[in-house]
């Protein structure tokens, strides 16, 4: 069975997506990330923890969480592990949480950092 999506087509995505890295996040930045289903605030803790409310977490009661963000998926067993978000793609937390697909993402920068 084909659903159309290839690797090929997969990597070939991947350089287009609008995205941010986890490597480019500071402790105390704050990721908005509108998916087709919620909203999620990510406030970028130290040691690669993160403080998200919003979304699955709310639903649950279990807002303010502190976890780590794996990376971002199409969906699949394919992870991007060094991507925060991505827009097109999927969130997804080391807890195996997998958000629907980003529609929009903005970074406020901590105000103190240089």
């Amino acid at each position: 069975m084909s659903y159309g999506i290839t690797l090929a087509s997969i990597v070939q995505s991947a350089d287009h997506l609008g995205e941010i890295t986890k490597a480019s996040l500071h402790p105390g930045d704050l990721v908005i990330v509108k998916t087709s289903n919620s909203l999620y605030a990510v406030r970028v803790l130290p040691d690669g923890y993160c403080r998200v409310t919003g979304g699955w977490f709310d639903k649950k009661g279990l807002s303010p969480a502190t976890t780590r963000i794996a990376g971002c998926t199409w969906g699949g067993s394919a992870i991007k592990i060094d991507v925060a978000a991505a827009c097109g793609l999927r969130l997804e937390f080391v807890n195996r949480l997998v958000t629907s697909p980003i529609e929009k993402i903005i970074l406020l920068p901590h105000w103190s950092r240089n």
